[in-house]
């Protein structure tokens, strides 16, 4: 349990890098003409990401690591994370952890944007099934990805709006976030 709670502060210390990042791009993007949207949910998100590591941590005082499912699910947790700052990295200070589009540029097609219109995402919903199942934390998974897909649905509608896709869009994909 120790060494658990001991990853679950590293995520939670990488949450507040991302956090840093993200405040440093908003400041730029506002700077260069940004516009956020979808305001109202990303209070619901940052609730959703909180519930993960205290469920995780919680319901790991009453579950036991099992190691044939703990360590594949702590590759998976820590490969969620790469793929997570690599998205980062791709869109430099277009990365948010809000929805802020700034008008007239173009989309992302690097990294992992050129295969997938929204690959942090993905990293997100591997993150919120792996990290408890690393402890198995299989009601915290549960949880934390029926909330999740909830979320994420209005989120890619909000986001997907902002970037000015559409179901007759020509456009490559590409995000902000």
């Amino acid at each position: 349990m120790n060494r658990y709670a001991g990853l679950i502060a590293l995520v939670a210390a990488e949450r507040l890098a991302e956090l840093a990042v993200a405040r440093r791009n908003r400041a730029w993007a506002m700077r260069h003409g940004g516009v956020e949207h979808g305001r109202r949910h990303y209070p619901l998100i940052a609730a959703a990401h909180a519930g993960l590591l205290g469920g995780a941590l919680l319901e790991a005082r009453r579950t036991r690591f099992v190691p044939a499912l703990g360590w594949p699910m702590l590759a998976l947790a820590v490969s969620s994370q790469a793929l997570r700052w690599w998205c980062i990295a791709s869109l430099g200070k277009r990365w948010n952890t809000r929805v802020i589009v700034v008008p007239g540029m173009p989309l992302v097609e690097r990294g992992p944007y050129r295969r997938v219109r929204h690959p942090n995402y993905v990293a997100v919903v591997a993150e919120g099934v792996a990290l408890p199942l690393v402890h198995t934390g299989w009601r915290t998974a549960l949880l934390f990805t029926a909330a999740n897909l909830s979320l994420l649905r209005m989120r890619v509608r909000i986001e997907n709006e902002a970037l000015g896709y559409g179901i007759c869009s020509t456009r490559t994909p590409g995000t902000a976030a």
